[in-house]
């Protein structure tokens, strides 16, 4: 009886209540930011591209005081008086925490003074990423590391300092947590000096990437306690006994490896699998791991979710290592397999022994063809996306996707040349929700045909009859869209601002 009673005197008040007239307001030449508070204007500049910002400052000098108190990530390009305008920009984005200095051999360079100042400039800087600072040395980097206390994520590339300088940097950043280097050409000719871990004790990723000598960081991946995430790409050497001290590490916490075109063999690969805690593996165009390798892993890593490898098309890994995938990857749910030729065996035991997998993508494949696919559709029940890709399947595999995989959201199938438009068009008549992705060769057939006749009589064919009907009435239908988009940019605005005045009130109530 009382709850009734409520909701009528709810009720009442509303229909009491005056109504807001949205464009009065708005044509009114009221300041409707007056009454916001700096902090929820603030919220509502953080939402908006880069540009829009530049456009708001210019406002008034309340927006432009505002902007910059709440612009907390800068990307500095290059300029001839760099040095000289460091202390006033600086001055004005008093809150950065996420910088960005990028620069290249034709414009002006950023020397250890400019960085110096920089760091001093940014208390609060949290994340800095350096590219093509080939004026940077030790120096500048000790500078960095001195005056950045708080820097947790530092990233370089086409950098010329070199271990002295990553070193002065690990000496002086305590809090450092993500290193991500690229081309650190410096490194070269380290003259047997190495990079240890420093004070850099809460190091837990590390990201090297085309690197030559890339050992000289051995030291840091070895000694780094805390390490969630190992990530080498493309780096000259071998990285068997690093992978090795670093899995073997007493209560080692690897929850992330990534293993790309890098001289790994079935040494290093076995040894991750003393680490329990793995959850994400890549091993992409690792000539020299086997199936030994592979099963030594799946056997000991059962919380393994994401599984990458590409073969390379080198036949290292065949059936024995792909069946061990789904004799042990229960809880597996991100599956790719490129440069395989799995035989029906393999794909019907990851489908029956993978039961939670959700995404699988199969590419450059001899032997996946309509049986493998239509197991894969009867078996793969939680299934939400399926991409193939250069495999030999046809409109019978495609279609037995029709009825199969009831979770699957979304497909995705390329460079199948024996799939046509009609297993498309079959796919998207029976599963009106699913997401279709199909490159269909007849259809770039006959548009290259089409193309080389030069005629215009034929283009029509393979226009959509929607589209001809939009076409057909554009024009009729072109100032009310207008008018309808201006309606639609200034309620996008009140969403904006409501969206910032909800977060706003979360903050103060808590």
């Amino acid at each position: 009886m009382g709850q009734s009673s409520s909701v009528h005197a709810v009720r009442v008040i509303q229909a009491q209540a005056p109504r807001l007239n949205l464009n009065n307001l708005l044509n009114s030449g009221d300041d409707l930011t007056s009454k916001l508070p700096d902090e929820c204007l603030g919220l509502i500049f953080q939402s908006l591209s880069s540009g829009d910002r530049k456009s708001c400052s210019l406002v008034s000098k309340r927006w432009f005081v505002i902007e910059a108190q709440s612009r907390q990530r800068l990307n500095l390009k290059p300029r001839s008086d760099l040095l000289s305008s460091i202390p006033g920009l600086f001055s004005r984005f008093d809150s950065i925490t996420k910088l960005t200095l990028r620069f290249n051999r034709s414009t002006e360079r950023l020397d250890d003074e400019a960085l110096s100042l920089i760091a001093k400039k940014c208390p609060k800087l949290y994340r800095i990423k350096l590219r093509g600072c080939r004026e940077v040395t030790e120096i500048g980097m000790a500078a960095l590391g001195v005056h950045a206390k708080g820097l947790k994520k530092f990233s370089c590339g086409s950098c010329s300092f070199g271990v002295k300088g990553m070193n002065a940097l690990l000496d002086n950043c305590a809090s450092l947590e993500v290193l991500s280097v690229k081309r650190l050409h410096g490194i070269k000719n380290s003259g047997g000096i190495m990079i240890g871990p420093g004070v850099a004790a809460s190091l837990m990723a590390i990201r090297l990437m085309e690197l030559r000598n890339g050992q000289c960081f051995s030291p840091l991946i070895v000694g780094s306690k805390k390490l969630r995430s190992l990530k080498l790409l493309q780096c000259s050497g071998d990285w068997d006994n690093v992978v090795k001290m670093v899995a073997r590490r007493e209560n080692s916490c690897l929850f992330e490896v990534h293993l790309d075109n890098v001289q790994v063999s079935d040494v290093g690969l076995s040894a991750l699998s003393n680490c329990l805690e793995l959850e994400s593996l890549y091993i992409i165009k690792t000539v020299d791991c086997t199936n030994f390798g592979i099963i030594s892993v799946l056997e000991k890593c059962s919380l393994l979710r994401k599984l990458h490898i590409d073969g390379w098309r080198t036949n290292q890994i065949g059936d024995q290592g792909l069946v061990s995938i789904g004799k042990h990857g229960a809880n597996l749910e991100e599956l790719v397999l490129m440069g395989f030729n799995p035989s029906l065996i393999s794909i019907q035991a990851i489908a029956s022994g993978c039961k939670k997998l959700e995404k699988l993508a199969i590419s450059s494949s001899k032997t996946v063809a309509d049986a493998e696919l239509s197991c894969i559709a009867t078996k793969c029940a939680a299934l939400r996306k399926l991409c193939i890709q250069s495999c030999p399947i046809s409109d019978k595999g495609i279609e037995a996707l029709a009825t199969g995989c009831p979770n699957l959201m979304k497909i995705k199938v390329k460079k199948c040349v024996a799939v046509t438009s009609g297993a498309e068009a079959l796919l998207r008549l029976n599963r009106r929700s699913l997401i279709v992705d199909i490159d269909v060769c007849e259809v770039e057939v006959e548009a290259a045909d089409a193309s080389d006749a030069g005629t215009q009589e034929d283009e029509p064919e393979f226009l959509p009859m929607v589209n001809q009907e939009v076409a057909a009435t554009a024009n009729s239908s072109e100032a009310s869209s207008s008018r309808n988009g201006c309606a639609k940019r200034r309620f996008g605005l009140f969403r904006v601002v409501a969206r910032a005045c909800k977060k706003w009130l979360n903050r103060t109530s808590s």
